[in-house]
């Protein structure tokens, strides 16, 4: 699995605003869904650490929303049912770096902003916060979401069975 990082947040060295190397800590959730969810490729994503006003502004050029937000998903593949990795076969051009072999995932843009004022809110730890929108975000980019009910049990069951795999919880 290969990520790379961009941090675009400007207010504080993001290694003094998390008390956890974020990389390290984002690398071990991408792992943990993509074997929960049986990738059979390695993959190749990208993950951005902004503020608020940097992703609201994402959010307006991408998704025509004028708001902040704590995550925003940007996956390479679409598959008709979650995490049908077989269709990524269907145009290896478009989902598989030509030169390393690895499934192109997506983007991921994250607020460190909302990462923090969100843990508070929970009432948990920054990292534990972190971890959820990582596993959230991952989730989407292997064909998951949250439009329905149903749907939304989904996630939120997959995200708690990961986190708590890796001894995250709520009271971390």
């Amino acid at each position: 699995m290969t990520l790379y990082f961009e941090n675009e947040y400007t207010a504080s060295p993001v290694e003094k605003l998390f008390p956890f190397d974020p990389v390290s800590l984002a690398e071990t959730v991408v792992r943990a869904v993509l074997e929960s969810e049986n990738c059979p490729y390695d993959a190749e994503l990208s993950l951005t650490l902004t503020d608020d006003e940097r992703i609201r502004e994402i959010n307006l050029d991408t998704r025509g929303i004028d708001s902040a937000t704590d995550v925003l998903s940007f996956p390479m593949v679409s598959y008709s049912v979650p995490a049908a990795f077989s269709e990524a076969e269907e145009d290896k051009c478009a989902s598989f770096n030509v030169e390393t072999g690895c499934l192109l995932l997506g983007d991921i843009v994250i607020s460190c902003d909302r990462v923090i004022a969100q843990a508070s809110l929970y009432g948990h730890s920054v990292r534990r916060e972190y971890a959820f929108l990582i596993a959230h975000s991952v989730l989407h980019l292997v064909g998951y979401d949250h439009m329905t009910e149903d749907e939304e049990r989904i996630m939120l069951l997959k995200q708690e069975q990961i986190l708590n795999s890796l001894g995250i919880t709520r009271q971390d």
